[in-house]
């Protein structure tokens, strides 16, 4: 019966379910399948922004914000953790503010900081110039929560204490360190060891070379873990490895479990054997380290089941999921595409005191509509318990997830996300809006394009003008101009023409495009007779263009009078042009009439014109229209003297010819 703990151990667990603490939501059981360990380590990478959030629940005791997580870890997380900035500066500026600490407590659950492992080394970091204040922040957590502190904390404070000159402090703690199993570490000695040779302080150097001589590094818990784990890889589990390990470790801490489970992650059930013999026997209780890092440990494809179980162990004991372990089991379960496994842990994660941050939520939905089989359902469950802890959906995350979905070649299936955001209580933005609307009808997607107008229209926001601009851009970019015409149709119909005149200028810009400017034209004219729509100068100015170039000159005379009725200065260039080269006396007569309001135009204008006729050799049609002018511009100096000096000019060159 003594060894009937190993029996246990090779059962298949069933993880019936997560046990919350929101009451939002309940999970579904899980049945995991999960990933090779060690390649899993690189993948990691494309998780460096999805750490944990300084958001923290309530904890049971005291009814206030807790102060100490139990989440110290000596090992650096494969993704860099996330701890508030501000965190480490509200820290710093309390412990140099205040000596007493009961003063420091009360300042630091005002602004609901809790203090970790990751804090409590970025914190001496910054404290490095001020020893006593790192002594005194150390000392703290020293007193609340002395068996939290990690060998790498003892080390980051007596090299603050050893490079700053403080030498019997600095001695004391090497003291502390050596009770508590802590060797000194490498890094620590050297920078020490440069600062005693530089002050000349002989006798502590030669002491400290002489700790380092008798074996301070090679019988730190480091090594010993290191010793102990290559004896359960190598050897089958028995009495006599048992018994060796006993008689290497005089003393077991949660620091030597860590390490030594860190070392079998090559051999998961090892590690479990280790893991549960080690309780089992009385030699050391288990806590948030050595339970974190068994988790790491069996976060596997082939170990899933036994992996929740000591999850579900840890938290009905009261410990909380690390950062670390969050991130690499995360980032193993992404690298073999185990969605499903993923979700159940996010979701565990958002129920705990440590909760993923939204960068967190924004990487798993878009990871979850890239994969071939779009969950809505695995969608539907990140949205909500995201949600569910009190947190929005926001405009970036909708934007990175049409980004994935752009990628993967469909984005197409954007509503389906719209309806499950929309559940939520999110909609878009007149921006995102845009980007969808033209999106879809780019694609030709009209029925989606559809589907989207409806969605808009039923979450009680309706498309802004420049989004029905952008549905009737994207119409016109595929080439489909009957489309982009019904579109305009509708939306003037719902909207009105107050705010269409920038859809309208796009839709004769891809009229004119596709040589259809009469088509163009008579819209225009539909529009403004019907609808009193009143188009910008540079929409008449584009077509008046096209039309002239397609001939149609009569056209183009009209809408010179639409825009003086508008209220537009008349664009008049193109006409010169036109009649120069290829007009009659009576388009020129005609172009003139166009012009006219109360009385004929300007005799500037028609100078202008003769100047043109002239300028193209056009001399008979030049005269032509000279004698269709009123006869208070054939009898004007100017008028006559330009004809005069024409016809000179011309007489000259003909005599010139004829010698």
């Amino acid at each position: 019966m003594r060894q009937s703990w190993r029996i246990f151990l090779y059962r298949n667990y069933q993880r019936s379910s997560i046990k919350i603490s929101n009451p939002f939501q309940v999970l579904p059981k899980h049945s995991p399948s999960l990933l090779r360990s060690l390649s899993s380590s690189l993948h990691t990478l494309a998780l460096q922004n999805c750490h944990f959030s300084e958001t923290h629940q309530k904890p049971k005791l005291y009814n206030k914000t807790p102060l100490f997580a139990r989440n110290f870890s000596s090992e650096s997380s494969l993704v860099e953790p996330t701890n508030d900035p501000d965190h480490v500066l509200l820290v710093c500026d309390a412990f140099t503010k205040f000596d007493e600490f009961d003063d420091i407590s009360k300042e630091l659950e005002l602004h609901s900081v809790v203090i970790n492992h990751d804090l409590v080394l970025k914190v001496l970091k910054s404290l490095e110039s001020k020893p006593e204040v790192a002594k005194r922040f150390f000392d703290w957590v020293l007193e609340k929560d002395s068996g939290r502190l990690s060998s790498k904390s003892y080390n980051c404070m007596l090299g603050i204490l050893g490079v700053n000159g403080l030498v019997v402090e600095f001695w004391d703690l090497a003291d502390k360190m050596k009770i508590n199993g802590h060797g000194v570490s490498g890094v620590t000695r050297d920078r020490v060891q440069e600062k005693f040779e530089k002050e000349g302080l002989k006798d502590d150097l030669e002491k400290l070379k002489g700790v380092f001589a008798r074996g301070s590094v090679d019988n730190s818990v480091e090594k010993i873990g290191l010793r102990v784990s290559r004896i359960v890889r190598n050897r089958v589990w028995g009495e006599d490895v048992e018994g060796e390990i006993k008689h290497f470790c005089a003393e077991f801490s949660s620091d030597l479990v860590k390490i030594v489970l860190e070392h079998l992650v090559m051999e998961p059930m090892k590690a479990l054997i280790f893991f549960r013999w080690v309780e089992d026997n009385g030699l050391c209780k288990h806590d948030g380290r050595s339970y974190n890092a068994m988790a790491r440990v069996l976060g596997r494809e082939d170990y899933i089941d036994r992996f929740w179980k000591v999850i579900d162990e840890m938290k009905s004991n009261g410990f909380e999921m690390e950062t670390g372990t969050f991130d690499t089991v995360l980032a193993r379960f992404m690298s073999r595409k185990m969605i499903k496994e993923a979700i159940d842990l996010y979701e565990f994660a958002m129920n705990g005191a440590n909760k993923p941050s939204a960068k967190c939520c924004t990487y798993l939905l878009r990871k979850i509509v890239v994969g071939k089989q779009m969950d809505m359902v695995l969608f539907s469950r990140v949205v909500e318990v995201f949600t569910g802890n009190g947190n929005v959906l926001t405009d970036p995350m909708l934007d990175a997830v049409l980004k994935a979905l752009t990628n993967v070649g469909k984005f197409g299936e954007c509503n389906k996300v719209l309806r499950e955001m929309k559940v939520a209580g999110f909609v878009a933005s007149g921006n995102l809006q845009r980007k969808i609307a033209f999106g879809l009808t780019r694609a030709g997607m009209n029925d989606e394009a559809n589907e989207f107008v409806d969605h808009m229209e039923s979450s009680g926001r309706d498309l802004s003008y420049k989004a029905w601009a952008s549905l009737i851009e994207g119409h016109c970019v595929s080439g489909d101009l009957e489309k982009a015409s019904d579109c305009f149709k509708i939306m003037i119909e719902k909207k009105g023409v107050s705010g269409a005149r920038y859809a309208f200028e796009l839709l004769v810009n891809a009229y004119c495009c596709k040589n259809r400017a009469m088509d163009a034209c008579n819209l225009l004219h539909d529009y403004v007779r019907q609808n009193h729509l009143c188009p910008w100068q540079t929409t008449y100015k584009v077509l008046i263009s096209k039309l002239l170039v397609q001939g149609a000159f009569k056209d183009a005379l009209n809408l010179l009078g639409l825009m003086q009725s508008h209220g537009i200065p008349p664009h008049i260039d193109p006409f010169f042009e036109f009649v120069s080269k290829s007009g009659t006396g009576d388009d020129a007569i005609a172009f003139m009439n166009a012009m006219t309001t109360k009385k004929f135009p300007s005799i500037s204008v028609a100078l202008r014109l003769f100047k043109a006729l002239f300028k193209a050799q056009r001399h008979d049609e030049a005269q032509d229209f000279l004698s269709k002018c009123p006869i208070y511009i054939r009898n004007r100096d100017d008028v006559l003297n330009l004809f005069c000096s024409k016809k000179f000019s011309k007489d000259t060159t003909t005599t010139t010819v004829s010698v």
